[in-house]
């Protein structure tokens, strides 16, 4: 079972100075934070403000060939966490065969967030991430996901969703 997700904002991870795309169960209070390199971390952001660069960024330009290839892109789905790495599918329909693609989640945000497709995150990838969280060695990491479920709009700043 998947459910759906929302960008809930984008920030630094106060530990680690990494950035951090959360994700928003759009029918609960559940977060699910995913570190991403910083170079992805700019694309989401550009997005998210809609800044415009003078030559396409490579999210745009994935969305040029997939537009331009008469592909639609139904959805994002962050499939699943192994070794406290990320996994995602781009779930794509070109004349009527539906194609899926692997992607590192941060690539699949990116894009989605281009092509205003859904994103999900499948149940046992939530369930998996907390009981990782709640079994880590590293107290920062729960203290951290209690954080984030605490966050307000002032809190993400300018990448809030």
């Amino acid at each position: 079972m998947e459910v759906e997700m929302k960008i809930r904002g984008l920030m630094m991870d106060p530990i680690t100075n990494m950035p951090i795309v959360v994700l928003k169960d759009v029918g609960s209070e559940v977060v699910l934070p995913i570190w991403v390199g910083v170079y992805e971390a700019n694309a989401i952001a550009l997005e998210i403000e809609k800044v415009t660069t003078p030559r396409p960024m490579t999210h745009d330009l994935l969305k040029n060939l997939l537009v331009g290839l008469d592909t639609h892109v139904h959805k994002v789905v962050v499939s699943e966490l192994r070794d406290d790495t990320y996994f995602a599918v781009i779930w794509m329909e070109r004349d009527g065969k539906i194609i899926s693609m692997d992607s590192r989640p941060s690539d699949a945000l990116a894009l989605a967030l281009r092509l205003d497709c859904p994103i999900f995150v499948d149940e046992e990838v939530l369930k998996y991430s907390k009981q990782a969280n709640a079994t880590a060695d590293r107290v920062s990491s729960e203290d951290l996901r209690k954080w984030l479920e605490g966050l307000n709009d002032e809190d993400l700043g300018r990448y809030k969703m």
